[in-house]
């Protein structure tokens, strides 16, 4: 005999099942939001345990000992000078049988250009020095050698540097010729105009130089004096103005400003260019009385010895002409350049 539950006893328990059930819902869900999985495998696997009856270690510390290896030192100098030896030989010939139907006259032409430069560098301080000697004659038939070419120049320079590219500097230099130089007024004889230290040029300069590269130098001598000399006191008879020397003496002195610039490279394969230009202003004379030379030398190598050489002068000093004054000289020849 089955007995009646009443209703409302039966609605309170469905509710009470339904809260419990709501209840470990949301505590499952709150255990796979906070929590998550751990593989104890790995970390077993992984873990590292003493072993059973294992021996204590004994930690030592590291020594280190220097050992010395013997080493020979290469055998290298320091070589402070540096040294250039160029020379150059050219020649001009021409001849002509004695029934050449054009005329002309056979003549023979020798020139020479000696060059030695050396160089002592231990930074700061850079010593230059360079002897430069130009020499020529020409022999035409029927007339007797004449002088083409001939200047000697030295140049002594000692800088020290300032920055990178501007040096202070004191220089001395000497200009003059080796040989008799005459003029020849057809059909008078020829006249002696010159000679060795008549005139000759010393020259001491001091001030800023401008070395921005190898092939360029600039130099800025606001100090700068120059001594003209003339030892044979008879040239005047043919020069008057005997190149700014008062009559009677050998000497004259000036004060000056100076500027120079040089220029060496090769301005294409095998040709070579080389030009010094000298800017000479004397303080207490007229502006006329400004000194420019420019001395210019285009090379082009044949081969290892053979060249073909230009050289070319421009001068215009007062004291020595009222006129610029030129010169120039195409020729085929030998170098030799050391090293």
């Amino acid at each position: 005999m089955i007995k009646k539950v009443p209703a409302l006893i039966i609605i309170g328990l469905c509710l009470a099942t339904a809260a419990i059930a709501q209840t470990d819902s949301v505590k499952t869900d709150s255990a796979k939001v906070d929590t998550f999985k751990v593989d104890t495998n790995l970390i077993n696997r992984y873990r590292i345990e003493p072993r059973k009856n294992a021996l204590p270690l004994r930690i030592r510390p590291m020594q280190l000992q220097p050992e010395y290896i013997p080493v020979n030192m290469p055998d290298y100098e320091i070589k402070r000078w540096r040294k250039w030896f160029t020379v150059a030989i050219n020649f001009n010939q021409s001849a002509f049988s004695s029934n050449w139907a054009s005329g002309g006259v056979s003549a023979v032409a020798v020139g020479t250009n000696i060059i030695y430069r050396t160089e002592y560098n231990k930074s700061p301080f850079i010593y230059t020095a360079e002897v430069n000697f130009l020499y020529g004659r020409s022999k035409n038939k029927g007339q007797g050698a004449r002088k083409t070419n001939d200047r000697i120049f030295i140049d002594n320079k000692l800088s020290t540097k300032l920055s990178q590219n501007w040096y202070l500097f004191g220089s001395l230099s000497l200009e003059s010729q080796v040989d008799k130089g005459f003029q020849y007024p057809d059909p008078n004889p020829p006249i002696l105009i010159s000679k060795f230290m008549s005139p000759g040029y010393i020259t001491e300069s001091f001030g800023l130089e401008y070395k921005p590269s190898r092939f360029f130098d600039l130099r800025i001598g606001t100090g700068t004096a120059r001594q003209t000399l003339v030892l044979d006191t008879t040239i005047y008879r043919t020069q008057p103005g005997n190149y700014g020397v008062p009559i009677g003496k050998t000497i004259r002195n000036e004060l000056a400003f100076q500027a120079i610039a040089l220029f060496d490279k090769d301005i294409m394969q095998n040709l070579h260019l080389n030009w010094r230009y000298a800017l000479f202003i004397p303080y207490g004379r007229p502006i006329a009385y400004t000194n420019h030379r420019l001395d210019a030398t285009l090379l082009a190598r044949v081969n290892k010895l053979i060249n073909v050489t230009i050289n070319g002068t421009v001068l215009y000093n007062k004291d020595t002409s009222n006129d610029i004054q030129a010169t120039e000289g195409l020729a085929l020849g030998i170098l030799y350049k050391f090293p």
